[in-house]
């Protein structure tokens, strides 16, 4: 069973006749992944299973990653307002779109923090690649340094404590911004990453 279902008998799939259309949106970026549509079985087995099931006119019923491995699988479904579509909320394990790519529109378009947070995937993995690893930048000193990771974190906190309790939001969004950063870098070494977070707060969000 998935976290937040709908109630089916408030989805009007006759205006479609018997179908509505599903929009899927990565629950952690935020991307549209694909369009696609089902019916009341290909929802019901949705609820069931906890990963998307979709209805075809070519091919009928069927679950996504069948055949591929990329299931997506579902925090959340939400109805429209009419009733006659649903936002389909979900943590993919692959590419939504058969090509390889993110989506079917293409890659999704990158935010600031996944690219940041690609960045220092970068340094990390290119440790030992002087052109990818860049070991004379600083996100490659952090990550080679534990202490001074968690200094700097401790210092970048207090930055941003002292801009609030000064009522200077400039210099708040400035610190909040430095912190991002060196949280970003001093979770890497664990193996986390944005995407974990990005998940903690999508289960949050839906047990809320």
């Amino acid at each position: 069973m998935i976290p937040v279902a709908l109630d089916l008998d408030k989805i009007d799939f006759a205006k479609g006749g018997g179908l509505v259309t599903v929009v899927t949106q990565d629950a952690r970026t935020g991307a549209v992944l694909m369009v696609a549509h089902a019916d009341r079985e290909a929802l019901e087995r949705t609820e069931a299973t906890g990963e998307m099931h979709y209805r075809s006119r070519s091919r009928g019923l069927w679950r996504k990653g069948e055949t591929s491995g990329n299931v997506q699988r579902v925090i959340e479904l939400i109805a429209d307002c009419d009733g006659d579509a649903v936002l389909a909320r979900v943590e993919p394990a692959g590419p939504a779109c058969h090509t390889g790519a993110v989506t079917c529109f293409g890659d999704a378009p990158a935010d600031a923090l996944g690219v940041l947070d690609r960045v220092i995937a970068d340094r990390e993995q290119g440790a030992g690649n002087r052109e990818l690893g860049k070991p004379g930048s600083y996100t490659a000193k952090l990550l080679g340094d534990r202490n001074l990771r968690l200094k700097k974190l401790g210092e970048e906190a207090a930055e941003l404590v002292l801009a609030c309790a000064d009522e200077d939001p400039e210099r708040a969004v400035e610190e909040a911004a430095d912190l991002t950063y060196h949280i970003l870098v001093a979770i890497r070494p664990l193996g986390s990453t944005l995407d974990d977070v990005r998940s903690v707060l999508a289960r949050r969000r839906s047990s809320s």
